[in-house]
Protein backbone atom coordinates (compact mmCIF):
# COMPACT_ATOMS: atom_id res chain seq x y z
CA UNK A 1 0.00 0.00 0.00
CA UNK A 2 1.15 3.52 -0.86
CA UNK A 3 0.07 6.67 0.90
CA UNK A 4 0.23 10.19 -0.52
CA UNK A 5 0.06 13.38 1.51
CA UNK A 6 -0.51 16.62 -0.42
CA UNK A 7 1.53 19.51 0.97
CA UNK A 8 0.91 22.06 -1.79
CA UNK A 9 -1.74 22.03 -4.53
CA UNK A 10 -1.63 25.49 -6.14
CA UNK A 11 -0.22 26.39 -9.55
CA UNK A 12 2.48 29.04 -10.08
CA UNK A 13 1.79 31.10 -6.94
CA UNK A 14 0.38 30.21 -3.52
CA UNK A 15 -3.08 31.22 -2.35
CA UNK A 16 -4.42 31.61 1.19
CA UNK A 17 -5.67 28.01 1.14
CA UNK A 18 -3.09 26.35 -1.09
CA UNK A 19 0.70 26.14 -1.01
CA UNK A 20 2.96 25.37 -3.95
CA UNK A 21 3.60 21.95 -5.44
CA UNK A 22 4.81 19.26 -3.05
CA UNK A 23 3.65 15.84 -1.91
CA UNK A 24 5.01 13.01 0.19
CA UNK A 25 4.65 9.40 -0.97
CA UNK A 26 5.10 6.68 1.66
CA UNK A 27 5.54 2.91 1.51
CA UNK A 28 6.43 1.13 4.75
CA UNK A 29 9.57 2.86 6.07
CA UNK A 30 10.32 4.62 2.77
CA UNK A 31 9.32 8.26 2.20
CA UNK A 32 9.72 10.36 -0.95
CA UNK A 33 9.15 14.08 -1.34
CA UNK A 34 7.89 14.82 -4.86
CA UNK A 35 8.64 18.46 -5.75
CA UNK A 36 9.43 21.18 -3.25
CA UNK A 37 7.70 24.48 -3.89
CA UNK A 38 8.18 27.58 -1.76
CA UNK A 39 7.17 26.99 1.87
CA UNK A 40 7.33 23.19 1.71
CA UNK A 41 9.28 22.74 4.95
CA UNK A 42 6.57 24.58 6.89
CA UNK A 43 3.91 22.45 5.19
CA UNK A 44 5.81 19.32 6.25
CA UNK A 45 5.73 20.50 9.85
CA UNK A 46 2.06 21.50 9.71
CA UNK A 47 1.15 18.10 8.25
CA UNK A 48 2.72 16.34 11.24
CA UNK A 49 4.98 14.29 8.97
CA UNK A 50 8.28 15.74 10.17
CA UNK A 51 11.63 15.27 8.47
CA UNK A 52 12.56 11.78 9.67
CA UNK A 53 13.64 9.47 6.81
CA UNK A 54 12.66 12.13 4.27
CA UNK A 55 15.96 11.72 2.45
CA UNK A 56 14.84 11.27 -1.17
CA UNK A 57 13.46 14.17 -3.18
CA UNK A 58 12.05 13.58 -6.68
CA UNK A 59 11.76 16.67 -8.88
CA UNK A 60 9.44 16.77 -11.88
CA UNK A 61 11.11 19.82 -13.46
CA UNK A 62 13.04 22.96 -12.64
CA UNK A 63 10.40 25.69 -12.59
CA UNK A 64 10.59 27.78 -9.44
CA UNK A 65 7.14 26.86 -8.12
CA UNK A 66 8.44 23.27 -7.91
CA UNK A 67 11.98 23.77 -6.52
CA UNK A 68 12.24 27.07 -4.67
CA UNK A 69 11.42 25.44 -1.33
CA UNK A 70 14.64 23.42 -1.56
CA UNK A 71 16.62 26.42 -0.30
CA UNK A 72 15.01 26.56 3.12
CA UNK A 73 14.45 22.82 3.39
CA UNK A 74 18.06 21.89 2.62
CA UNK A 75 19.31 24.57 4.99
CA UNK A 76 17.23 23.05 7.79
CA UNK A 77 18.03 19.43 6.97
CA UNK A 78 21.76 19.99 6.64
CA UNK A 79 22.06 22.00 9.86
CA UNK A 80 19.56 20.62 12.31
CA UNK A 81 18.28 17.22 11.26
CA UNK A 82 20.08 13.90 11.70
CA UNK A 83 20.07 12.79 8.06
CA UNK A 84 23.21 10.92 7.03
CA UNK A 85 22.55 11.59 3.36
CA UNK A 86 20.07 13.34 1.11
CA UNK A 87 19.41 12.43 -2.53
CA UNK A 88 17.76 14.79 -5.01
CA UNK A 89 16.62 13.15 -8.26
CA UNK A 90 15.87 15.01 -11.48
CA UNK A 91 16.83 15.52 -15.10
CA UNK A 92 20.08 17.23 -16.09
CA UNK A 93 18.27 20.48 -16.85
CA UNK A 94 16.47 20.45 -13.50
CA UNK A 95 19.57 19.64 -11.47
CA UNK A 96 21.58 22.41 -13.13
CA UNK A 97 19.15 24.92 -11.67
CA UNK A 98 19.07 23.13 -8.31
CA UNK A 99 22.88 23.16 -8.19
CA UNK A 100 22.88 26.93 -8.70
CA UNK A 101 20.31 27.40 -5.93
CA UNK A 102 21.99 25.16 -3.37
CA UNK A 103 25.68 25.76 -4.02
CA UNK A 104 25.41 29.34 -5.20
CA UNK A 105 22.99 30.63 -2.57
CA UNK A 106 22.28 28.23 0.31
CA UNK A 107 25.71 26.72 0.91
CA UNK A 108 27.93 29.36 -0.76
CA UNK A 109 31.06 27.23 -0.56
CA UNK A 110 30.25 25.74 2.85
CA UNK A 111 30.36 21.97 3.20
CA UNK A 112 27.06 20.37 4.28
CA UNK A 113 27.14 18.27 7.45
CA UNK A 114 25.57 15.28 5.71
CA UNK A 115 26.15 13.86 2.26
CA UNK A 116 24.19 15.64 -0.45
CA UNK A 117 23.78 13.87 -3.81
CA UNK A 118 22.27 15.28 -6.99
CA UNK A 119 21.15 12.19 -8.95
CA UNK A 120 20.71 12.84 -12.66
CA UNK A 121 18.11 10.44 -14.04
CA UNK A 122 16.52 9.40 -17.33
CA UNK A 123 13.14 7.71 -17.87
CA UNK A 124 13.13 4.21 -16.37
CA UNK A 125 13.43 2.63 -12.92
CA UNK A 126 15.28 4.94 -10.53
CA UNK A 127 14.68 3.15 -7.22
CA UNK A 128 13.82 -0.43 -6.28
CA UNK A 129 13.21 -2.56 -3.19
CA UNK A 130 11.96 -6.12 -2.80
CA UNK A 131 8.39 -4.81 -2.67
CA UNK A 132 8.14 -1.87 -5.07
CA UNK A 133 9.77 0.23 -7.78
CA UNK A 134 9.85 3.93 -8.59
CA UNK A 135 10.13 4.88 -12.26
CA UNK A 136 10.50 8.19 -14.05
CA UNK A 137 8.67 8.89 -17.31
CA UNK A 138 8.84 11.77 -19.76
CA UNK A 139 6.11 14.40 -19.89
CA UNK A 140 5.59 17.31 -22.30
CA UNK A 141 5.63 20.62 -20.48
CA UNK A 142 7.86 23.54 -21.45
CA UNK A 143 11.36 22.55 -22.50
CA UNK A 144 13.25 19.27 -22.12
CA UNK A 145 13.81 17.21 -19.01
CA UNK A 146 10.28 17.25 -17.55
CA UNK A 147 9.34 14.06 -15.72
CA UNK A 148 6.55 12.25 -13.96
CA UNK A 149 6.95 9.45 -11.42
CA UNK A 150 5.29 6.06 -11.12
CA UNK A 151 5.22 3.97 -7.94
CA UNK A 152 4.44 0.28 -8.41
CA UNK A 153 4.23 -2.57 -5.94
CA UNK A 154 5.55 -5.86 -7.25
CA UNK A 155 3.08 -8.69 -7.75
CA UNK A 156 3.15 -11.47 -5.17
CA UNK A 157 1.50 -14.73 -4.22
CA UNK A 158 -0.04 -14.59 -0.73
CA UNK A 159 0.91 -17.25 1.81
CA UNK A 160 -2.17 -19.30 2.78
CA UNK A 161 -1.69 -19.80 6.50
CA UNK A 162 -4.78 -22.00 6.83
CA UNK A 163 -3.38 -24.42 4.23
CA UNK A 164 -0.05 -24.46 6.05
CA UNK A 165 -1.86 -25.23 9.31
CA UNK A 166 -3.77 -28.10 7.67
CA UNK A 167 -0.47 -29.56 6.48
CA UNK A 168 1.00 -29.08 9.99
CA UNK A 169 3.91 -27.06 8.65
CA UNK A 170 5.88 -25.71 11.62
CA UNK A 171 6.35 -21.97 12.10
CA UNK A 172 9.75 -20.45 11.42
CA UNK A 173 12.29 -20.74 8.59
CA UNK A 174 10.42 -23.54 6.83
CA UNK A 175 7.39 -21.31 6.24
CA UNK A 176 9.73 -18.51 5.21
CA UNK A 177 11.26 -20.72 2.51
CA UNK A 178 7.81 -21.58 1.18
CA UNK A 179 6.89 -17.86 1.01
CA UNK A 180 10.04 -17.34 -1.09
CA UNK A 181 8.94 -20.09 -3.47
CA UNK A 182 11.30 -22.83 -2.25
CA UNK A 183 10.32 -26.46 -1.75
CA UNK A 184 10.95 -27.83 1.72
CA UNK A 185 11.27 -31.16 3.51
CA UNK A 186 9.53 -31.36 6.89
CA UNK A 187 11.07 -33.05 9.96
CA UNK A 188 8.74 -36.04 9.39
CA UNK A 189 10.14 -36.50 5.87
CA UNK A 190 7.23 -35.04 3.89
CA UNK A 191 8.14 -32.97 0.83
CA UNK A 192 6.09 -29.75 0.47
CA UNK A 193 5.85 -27.70 -2.72
CA UNK A 194 5.21 -23.92 -2.57
CA UNK A 195 2.16 -24.52 -4.79
CA UNK A 196 0.49 -26.18 -1.82
CA UNK A 197 0.49 -23.05 0.33
CA UNK A 198 0.65 -20.08 -2.06
CA UNK A 199 -2.43 -18.38 -3.48
CA UNK A 200 -3.03 -16.93 -6.92
CA UNK A 201 -0.75 -14.09 -8.02
CA UNK A 202 -1.92 -10.66 -6.85
CA UNK A 203 -0.93 -7.50 -8.70
CA UNK A 204 0.50 -4.71 -6.57
CA UNK A 205 -1.00 -1.25 -6.26
CA UNK A 206 0.16 1.59 -8.50
CA UNK A 207 0.32 5.36 -8.35
CA UNK A 208 1.56 7.92 -10.88
CA UNK A 209 2.20 11.65 -10.49
CA UNK A 210 2.40 13.49 -13.79
CA UNK A 211 3.82 16.81 -12.61
CA UNK A 212 3.18 19.65 -15.07
CA UNK A 213 2.23 18.47 -18.54
CA UNK A 214 0.47 19.83 -21.57
CA UNK A 215 -0.21 16.61 -23.47
CA UNK A 216 -1.84 13.29 -22.61
CA UNK A 217 -1.43 10.99 -25.63
CA UNK A 218 2.12 10.12 -24.62
CA UNK A 219 0.90 9.22 -21.11
CA UNK A 220 -1.75 6.65 -22.01
CA UNK A 221 0.56 3.65 -21.77
CA UNK A 222 2.27 4.65 -18.54
CA UNK A 223 -1.10 5.41 -16.90
CA UNK A 224 -2.88 2.29 -18.10
CA UNK A 225 -4.71 0.51 -15.28
CA UNK A 226 -3.36 2.67 -12.47
CA UNK A 227 -5.04 2.50 -9.08
CA UNK A 228 -4.53 6.25 -8.64
CA UNK A 229 -3.47 8.95 -11.06
CA UNK A 230 -2.40 12.32 -9.66
CA UNK A 231 -2.65 14.79 -12.51
CA UNK A 232 -2.48 18.54 -12.92
CA UNK A 233 -5.64 20.47 -13.75
CA UNK A 234 -4.39 24.02 -13.98
CA UNK A 235 -7.22 25.32 -16.18
CA UNK A 236 -10.82 24.64 -17.20
CA UNK A 237 -12.01 24.20 -20.78
CA UNK A 238 -13.01 27.84 -21.12
CA UNK A 239 -9.29 28.64 -20.98
CA UNK A 240 -8.09 25.72 -23.12
CA UNK A 241 -6.12 28.05 -25.40
CA UNK A 242 -4.20 29.39 -22.43
CA UNK A 243 -3.56 25.84 -21.23
CA UNK A 244 -2.01 24.96 -24.59
CA UNK A 245 0.04 28.16 -24.61
CA UNK A 246 1.63 27.45 -21.24
CA UNK A 247 1.91 23.65 -21.54
CA UNK A 248 -0.78 22.71 -19.02
CA UNK A 249 -3.98 20.64 -18.93
CA UNK A 250 -7.60 21.43 -18.33
CA UNK A 251 -9.65 19.41 -15.84
CA UNK A 252 -11.50 17.86 -18.78
CA UNK A 253 -8.26 16.73 -20.44
CA UNK A 254 -7.05 15.14 -17.21
CA UNK A 255 -10.37 13.32 -16.85
CA UNK A 256 -10.23 12.09 -20.46
CA UNK A 257 -6.77 10.69 -19.80
CA UNK A 258 -8.06 8.86 -16.71
CA UNK A 259 -11.00 7.43 -18.64
CA UNK A 260 -8.94 6.32 -21.64
CA UNK A 261 -6.22 4.78 -19.47
CA UNK A 262 -8.74 2.89 -17.33
CA UNK A 263 -7.47 4.18 -13.98
CA UNK A 264 -9.46 3.59 -10.81
CA UNK A 265 -9.19 7.04 -9.24
CA UNK A 266 -8.13 10.49 -10.44
CA UNK A 267 -6.81 13.13 -8.04
CA UNK A 268 -6.45 16.62 -9.47
CA UNK A 269 -3.89 19.13 -8.24
CA UNK A 270 -1.89 22.20 -9.39
CA UNK A 271 -4.98 24.43 -9.57
CA UNK A 272 -4.91 28.00 -10.81
CA UNK A 273 -6.15 30.56 -8.31
CA UNK A 274 -8.64 31.84 -10.88
CA UNK A 275 -11.00 28.89 -10.36
CA UNK A 276 -13.23 27.59 -7.62
CA UNK A 277 -12.50 24.02 -6.55
CA UNK A 278 -16.04 22.93 -7.42
CA UNK A 279 -15.61 24.15 -11.02
CA UNK A 280 -12.58 21.92 -11.51
CA UNK A 281 -14.31 18.96 -9.86
CA UNK A 282 -17.52 19.39 -11.85
CA UNK A 283 -15.70 19.57 -15.19
CA UNK A 284 -13.68 16.42 -14.43
CA UNK A 285 -16.57 14.37 -13.04
CA UNK A 286 -18.64 14.99 -16.15
CA UNK A 287 -16.08 12.76 -17.92
CA UNK A 288 -14.64 10.62 -15.12
CA UNK A 289 -16.93 10.32 -12.06
CA UNK A 290 -14.24 9.12 -9.64
CA UNK A 291 -12.38 12.43 -9.79
CA UNK A 292 -11.31 14.25 -6.65
CA UNK A 293 -9.62 17.60 -6.13
CA UNK A 294 -6.76 17.53 -3.64
CA UNK A 295 -6.49 20.12 -0.90
CA UNK A 296 -3.39 20.88 1.13
CA UNK A 297 -2.86 18.18 3.79
CA UNK A 298 -5.29 15.71 2.21
CA UNK A 299 -4.09 12.13 2.63
CA UNK A 300 -5.00 9.24 0.33
CA UNK A 301 -4.22 5.55 0.75
CA UNK A 302 -3.61 3.61 -2.46
CA UNK A 303 -4.70 0.03 -1.92
CA UNK A 304 -6.90 -2.55 -3.55
CA UNK A 305 -10.04 -4.17 -2.27
CA UNK A 306 -9.01 -7.76 -1.41
CA UNK A 307 -12.25 -8.98 -2.98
Amino acid sequence: MFEIIFLGTSASAPSIQRGLSAQIVKHDEYRFLVDCGEGTQRQILKSGQGFKRLNRILLTHGHLDHILGLGGLISTLMRWEALDDLEIFGSQRTLERVHDLLYGVVLRGAKPKGKLFLREIEPGIIFETKKFTVSAFSVSHRGPGCLGYKFEEKSHRPFLADKADELEIPFGPIRGDLVRGKSVTLPDGRHIDPESVLGARVDGTSLAITGDTGKTKNLLEVCKGLDTLVCEATYTEEDADMARKFGHLTARQAAELAEQAGVTRLILTHLSRRYRERDIRQEARAIFPNSQVARDFDTYKIKRDPS
